[in-house]
């Protein structure tokens, strides 16, 4: 037979070791600080970058505005004279922008290809830069009569050079 303890155990007592039973050591706590304090600059360091990203996409947005400005001002320039010779105007931002354009007849009348630079100087390197498009504008008022007329007459030629080899 087994004899039966008459002592009562105490729950609390885990066989001398009252340490643990008490919390955390100090260890545990400055390795959980340091975690936390590693998370915390992971997540600072992530916000920055995407501050820093805003910042550069407004100023992108900007110049794109300014060129887009400079543009409508080509295209309503009724004086191909002065089209080429381009225009300047200041910036809100305290910079400067200078356009200029290259015209050139094409063979359809009135249609031109245009070549369009736009140069801006800002207060900073980020809006500061060359741009240079080229496209076709349709512009009536451009082209110079004798040659408009000129075209138009050959154009009128062809079309009926080709009508009367398909008739049989």
């Amino acid at each position: 037979m087994n004899p039966v303890s008459t002592q009562t155990r105490n729950p609390a007592d885990d066989g001398g070791d009252r340490r643990r039973s008490r919390g955390f050591t100090l260890i545990e706590v400055m390795v959980a600080l340091m975690i936390v304090f590693v998370a915390g600059m992971a997540l600072t360091a992530a916000y920055v970058n995407v501050l820093n990203a805003y910042a550069i996409v407004g100023k992108a947005t900007e110049k794109a505005e300014d060129v887009r400005f400079a543009r409508a001002q080509l295209l309503a320039e009724a004086d191909r004279t002065k089209a080429e010779e381009g225009a300047n105007f200041d910036l809100p931002d305290g910079g400067h922008a200078t356009w200029k354009a290259t015209i050139d007849p094409t063979d359809i009348a009135d249609l031109f290809t245009v070549t369009f630079t736009c140069d801006i100087t800002g207060t900073d390197k980020a809006s500061t830069g060359t741009t240079t498009e080229t496209f076709m504008l349709m512009r009536p008022t451009w082209s110079d009569g004798d040659e408009a007329t000129k075209l138009r007459d050959q154009v009128k030629q062809r079309i009926t050079d080709f009508n009367q080899k398909r008739v049989p």
